[in-house]
């Protein structure tokens, strides 16, 4: 099976965003390093989930669009 350049530049694309998103969590839950997650931990795991949203959105967008 081959594939063309523009599946692999969205798979490349992709993985790249899912890898900041996890790096993102795993930042924020090292900053509240404690074993349970404070408020501002937990508002700060629903932002990199908001913008990991958003800049999945943009991404789709962008690359249907080109």
């Amino acid at each position: 099976m081959e594939l063309d350049r523009e599946t692999v530049v969205e798979a490349g694309v992709s993985t790249v965003a899912v890898a900041l998103f996890v790096a993102a969590l795993v930042g924020v839950g090292s900053a509240n390093g404690r074993a349970d997650l404070t408020a501002v931990g937990g508002k700060g795991m629903l932002a990199v989930l908001f913008g990991f949203i958003l800049l999945m959105t943009v991404i789709g967008v962008f690359l249907n669009r080109r």
